[in-house]
């Protein structure tokens, strides 16, 4: 779900010959429509993303990233893979405080290189594939969980109505919808039912909050909020971008906010979460100050999030297992757009059953 702009994290970076994409087609298409292509454009794959491929392209002096639909079209589920939710969401967001890099075109031309695509402006900066900041020294590591949390808060007090995304989602129902989009997505990709999903999908429209899925809730969430999905200044604790906006939609904003601490429930071993770490010794804030900064802008009921907290997690579990699901399908059809999709599906099952102690008030158990 990641990308990668910093050209330090292009690992094992793959030329785009082994890509069946027609060079020459793209440059006639991108030249009129983005100032400073021509043919000497060259193209590089960035690893590390299991959703939509990303490449870097590149004409002498500039730079720009293109995002596509994995290829081939045909094999994509219904609603996965929406950049064009993706580019509307940037190009509504240019003017706002909310850092995000420029678009310059979608194409939903299928005619070009098989799939839709779009093109945003290259953004210098550091993104930080470990949580954990081992490339920032001990004592300014706070400092940029803060700086991840204030943009958060940015986000969900943005006028959604202004920006002219009220046609963006539905204005209520949140949760009610999402589970039962997740629970599909899950049962369509899946192998084998999942004990622990299938609890959940029972448990969690028994439990949303009072409120949570009415329309005053509503703000526009990111769907994927985490420090990896995050371009830091080069120098200091600072958001220059946010990325990877494929699941961004009209929800609520504690869905978010709870997304963004599921690290803090998880070991380092599943998805570079640190819960067997010790976050004081490493200098990163517990997941309880990360909260208590994001509340200041909103003057949340502390006492009534911290009970209701656990249905935030649980779904979020919920989600993310799902999302796994979904990159096993990928790769198991030949679509995977990372050489870790295998691994990284692998995880499903242990993140589901995660989600099920959290909602009945356990500890999770990763090693069962």
């Amino acid at each position: 779900m990641d990308l990668t702009l910093d050209p330090e994290t292009i690992v094992d970076a793959q030329p785009v010959a082994a890509q069946p994409w027609d060079k020459a087609a793209l440059v006639a298409y991108l030249q009129p429509r983005v100032s400073g292509v021509d043919a000497s454009l060259q193209l590089t794959k960035i690893e590390g993303g299991q959703s939509n491929p990303s490449w870097i392209l590149k004409c002498k002096n500039k730079s720009w990233v293109l995002r596509s639909k994995p290829a081939p079209a045909s094999q994509l589920m219904p609603s996965a893979h929406a950049i064009e939710r993706e580019f509307r969401i940037l190009q509504a967001l240019q003017h706002t405080s909310v850092p995000v890099p420029r678009v310059r075109v979608l194409c939903e031309d299928e005619s070009i290189l098989g799939v839709a695509f779009y093109v945003m402006d290259y953004v210098e900066g550091r993104i930080f594939r470990d949580a954990t900041l081992p490339e920032v020294p001990t004592a300014d590591r706070k400092a940029y969980f803060e700086a991840a949390s204030n943009v958060l808060s940015l986000l969900h007090q943005v006028d959604w109505r202004r920006l002219g995304l009220s046609d963006f989602g539905r204005h209520e129902g949140y949760y009610t919808r999402l589970i039962k989009r997740w629970t599909q997505q899950y049962t369509a990709a899946r192998v084998a039912p999942v004990d622990a999903m299938d609890k959940l999908a029972a448990w969690l429209p028994l439990n949303i909050p009072e409120g949570a899925d009415s329309a005053h809730a509503t703000a526009i969430t990111h769907g994927d909020y985490r420090i990896e999905n995050l371009m830091f200044h080069p120098t200091r604790p600072e958001v220059v971008a946010v990325l990877d906006w494929e699941l961004c939609t009209l929800g609520h904003p504690l869905s978010d906010l709870a997304y963004s601490t599921l690290a803090w429930h998880m070991p380092s071993g599943i998805l570079r979460g640190y819960c067997d770490q010790d976050s004081s010794r490493l200098g990163l804030p517990s997941e309880q100050e990360f909260i208590a900064h994001y509340a200041q802008a909103f003057q949340l009921d502390t006492a009534r999030l911290r009970q209701e907290w656990p249905f935030y997690l649980a779904f979020n579990f919920f989600r993310l297992s799902a999302i796994l699901e979904g990159i096993g399908q990928r790769e198991r059809a030949g679509m995977a757009s990372s050489s870790t999709a295998k691994e990284i599906a692998a995880m499903a099952q242990g993140v589901a059953k995660c989600g099920w102690a959290i909602a009945q008030g356990q500890a999770p158990r990763w090693d069962v």
